[in-house]
């Protein structure tokens, strides 16, 4: 017969396996700043991981804590260069053999997803292969924002929490209080989210028709729809060269506008990308914390992110709906 110390000890066992162990948080080396941010809103430090560089520039991540039987959040955009992609993937598997219980890969920005279909011919669909990538890592959960493409989800066969920027740029957009406010895209493409922003601002929408020799290269743009005497806001998801977002402000102060401002979530920024926002006819640019700035500017506010995403991942914790986080 068992004793009833032993008795008691195999009941605080049972019980020690049915209670969740609490999450951890992890982050990736360039997202170092925003998952500080992140952590500090949902309540806990940042956990420890060990990053050891080769001569040969081939790299090793290491967890500095047990993370076994835990859900654990890896913070890390997948913005080049590919080290980025690489640490998740090396963070993901190295979290998969020390037994965590879920892996929650928080990608704000989701890299290669503007190649999520055959444009043309013998070309990748990288955003799919990323996806497939991620997957035989070991990610069970992927969570998000403003994806280049939504149908970037069904590329995956685990849970996407596909977050929108509007949730926390739109509250912005109406403390500045302006009036004759129109929405504007940049391009076709964006029009679905133009419709969306224009719809709870209650107000009108324009899109800038472009058509371009070669990537980050603008041919023609052209304006369809009135922006006279109106305060336009382009918003779009990212912003890399600046080109379109720029050429974009300039056509519509030539047609009559009053101030052009942009709204972008993920801000590359690459090449002459700050010189050309500072030339341009942007009153100001908008941009989430998703990627770090490699500079400041005078024209380029930063709204962070980190609270939504801290939010959520709470929410997902705790098996919550995280239905009400959608603005658009």
């Amino acid at each position: 017969a068992l004793s009833q110390i032993s008795i008691q000890n195999l009941k605080q066992q049972a019980l020690m396996k049915s209670k969740p162990l609490s999450p951890k948080i992890f982050a990736s080396s360039q997202s170092i700043v925003l998952a500080e941010k992140i952590a500090e809103s949902y309540g806990m430090e940042l956990g420890k991981v060990r990053k050891t560089m080769f001569s040969d520039g081939e790299f090793q991540v290491c967890f500095e804590e047990s993370i076994r039987g835990r859900r654990i959040f890896l913070i890390g955009s997948t913005n080049p260069p590919n080290d980025n992609l690489m640490e998740m993937l090396l963070m993901i598997d190295a979290a998969k053999r020390a037994s965590a219980r879920h892996i929650t890969a928080v990608m704000p920005y989701f890299g290669w997803a503007r190649q999520d279909r055959k444009d043309q011919p013998r070309v990748p669909i990288a955003a799919k292969m990323v996806a497939k990538i991620l997957q035989a890592a070991g990610a069970t959960r992927i969570m998000t924002m403003d994806l280049h493409a939504d149908q970037i989800q069904g590329f995956f066969e685990v849970p996407v929490d596909h977050l929108f920027a509007s949730t926390i740029l739109l509250p912005h957009v109406e403390k500045l209080n302006l009036s004759n406010v129109t929405i504007a895209s940049p391009d076709m493409g964006g029009s679905k989210r133009a419709y969306a922003y224009s719809k709870y601002l209650k107000c009108e929408v324009v899109i800038c028709y472009k058509q371009r020799k070669k990537a980050n290269v603008i041919d023609t743009m052209e304006v369809i729809g009135n922006v006279k005497g109106r305060n336009v806001i382009l918003v779009d998801d990212m912003v890399d060269t600046a080109g379109t977002l720029t050429k974009a402000a300039d056509l519509m102060m030539e047609r009559g506008a009053i101030s052009v401002r942009a709204l972008t979530t993920h801000a590359l920024l690459s090449g002459n990308a700050y010189e050309t926002i500072e030339k341009s006819s942007l009153a100001e640019l908008i941009v989430t914390d998703t990627i770090p700035l490699k500079q400041e500017s005078y024209k380029i506010k930063v709204v962070s992110c980190a609270p939504l995403f801290a939010d959520v991942m709470q929410k997902v914790q705790t098996n919550t709906s995280i239905s009400g986080k959608f603005i658009m």
